[in-house]
Formats: C-alpha cells, sequence, structure tokens
C-alpha cells in the first residue's frame, strides 16, 4: 500500500512536469484516464511494462532514474505478511494494518476497549467472542488473535513507531473476560507504557465533556515526505481513510486537546495500578 502511494504520487510529479494530460498518459498504456488517476493515487497495483512505458513518456530515460522507481513497482506488487490471515481479515482492515506497518507515528484514541497493539492475548481473545457471533469457531478466534499479536511486533522492533494512546477512563472499567483477565490487561499496560517508544495517557471521568465527541480514531504519521498523514476511522462494517490536510488537521487539534486534558504519562501509570488493586 505505501509503495504504491509512494510510487503513485512520483509519477504523478512527473506527469505534471512533463506536461502530459491524465487521458494521453491512459492512451499510452492502452487504459483510461480513471485508471491513470487510480494508479497515481496508489489505489491499484502497477505492471513494470506499464511504469515502464510512462517513464518514457514522461522523459525519464536514464536508468539511474528509472531503476529506483522500477524496483518500488516490482515491490509494491509483494504481499505483506498479513495477507496469511486474509481468511479472517476484511479488506478494509488489510489497507490499515499495511499503513500501521510503514508509519512512524501512531497517535489514537479510544473509547470502548483496549487498542489493538496493547491487548493482552486474553483480553484479545475476550474482545473478539464477544464482538462477533457467539457461534465463531474456535480456530477463527485464535487467528484473529494471533493477528494481533503479530501487529504487535511493531511496539517492540528496533525501528518501531512512536506510539501515543490515549484511553477514556471508560475503557479501564469496561470489563472484557473475567476479573483476571481485566488484571491481566490494566498491568501490561502499566509495563508497556514504561516503554521509550509507547506512550499512554487516560482521559479521567472528572474531565467531563471533551473535545473528542465523534468518538475513537486513529492518525498515522510517515517518514516519507510524500505521504501524507492518514485518520483512520472504523466503522462495523468498513473503515474511513481521511487524508485530507484540513480534516487531518482537525483531527490533530482534538488529541491535542485530549493530551492536555488527559492525566500525564506518570499519572495515568499510577491510576491503571490504582484500578488494577480496587477491582
Amino acid at each position: 500500500m505505501v509503495r504504491r502511494i509512494l510510487l503513485g504520487s512520483q509519477l504523478r510529479r512527473l506527469r505534471e512536469a512533463s506536461g502530459v494530460t491524465r487521458e494521453a498518459a491512459g492512451y499510452s498504456i492502452r487504459a483510461s484516464e480513471s485508471k491513470i488517476s487510480r494508479m497515481e493515487l496508489g489505489r491499484v497495483s502497477f505492471k513494470a511494462r506499464d511504469v515502464e512505458d510512462l517513464l518514457t513518456l514522461y522523459g525519464v530515460t536514464e536508468d539511474t532514474d528509472r531503476e529506483p522507481l522500477l524496483s518500488l513497482a516490482r515491490d509494491s506488487s509483494i504481499a505483506g505478511w498479513w495477507h496469511r490471515y486474509s481468511d479472517v481479515l476484511p479488506g478494509w482492515f488489510q489497507t490499515y494494518v499495511g499503513l500501521e506497518g510503514a508509519a512512524s507515528h501512531i497517535n489514537t484514541y479510544e473509547v470502548q476497549f483496549v487498542h489493538g497493539l496493547l491487548q493482552t492475548e486474553a483480553y484479545a481473545h475476550a474482545v473478539v467472542t464477544t464482538g462477533h457471533r457467539t457461534d465463531i469457531p474456535e480456530e477463527e478466534v485464535e487467528r484473529r488473535v494471533a493477528l494481533r499479536r503479530e501487529r504487535q511486533r511493531l511496539l517492540t522492533d528496533e525501528n518501531g513507531p512512536e506510539f501515543l494512546c490515549v484511553l477514556d477512563e471508560a475503557v479501564l472499567h469496561r470489563p472484557f473476560g473475567s476479573h483476571s483477565v481485566m488484571e491481566g490487561q490494566l498491568r501490561h499496560l502499566a509495563e508497556i507504557s514504561e516503554q521509550p517508544n509507547v506512550t499512554i495517557q487516560v482521559v479521567p471521568y472528572e474531565l467531563g465533556g471533551h473535545p473528542a465527541e465523534s468518538g475513537a480514531f486513529t492518525l498515522l504519521r510517515f517518514p516519507e515526505s510524500d505521504l501524507n498523514d492518514v485518520v483512520y476511522l472504523e466503522q462495523l462494517t468498513s473503515a474511513l481513510y481521511l487524508d485530507k490536510r484540513d480534516e487531518v488537521a482537525q483531527y490533530d487539534q482534538v488529541l491535542d486537546r485530549l493530551v492536555n486534558g488527559a492525566a500525564s504519562p506518570e499519572r495515568s501509570r499510577d491510576l491503571l495500578h490504582e484500578i488494577r488493586q480496587l477491582r
């Protein structure tokens, strides 16, 4: 996904610099104008031959200039690790997992349950079985939990992202699973918050109303300057991906206000221990 977006944005800049219209570009590779638009947005896969023909059309003829883009085209067709879980992974969420894995900063606000990157195995099992039909096969449950575990490798990777999770206090009191499951989850949150790349802040009940009235969201930032920040909004059967700068800016402002209104990371860690001892 990220490689396709990068390649698409570079092809768009080359096309515009050479004064070629989308219609003309499409004609050169026996495709439509809309196909060129989808390519430039990174929404379709790339054929090496098409990229070669477009680069020639745009006047990019030197091998040293062509090869990095052709390499991106080849790499963009390589399936990510998450495709092993395509049997339990909705198509609209595959996009998110790909973007999550490429992000340098993951900032999220959760109001219903603990974010997937922070869930213990037992808590994840309880979330999966609670949120789906009661007759879900145990094998499918285990596959969904295993997917969460694979995603969590991000946080311990040497080049892992900076992860900020703002949790509504209600998340810490809403039971998923048994008493021991919740106790283990709260303990895990306190422990993982000690990692240098992980920040957890709790929005206490005392804050009252706050700016995140629309609910949970995740804001992803990427190390590549060609990639816009993306806001991910999950729904029951689909998801929204917002990347327009003005829309993303509004969520960024809401997140800043949440962080300022939430307990500090140190106080949030104390609060996690206090709630765990009271259970």
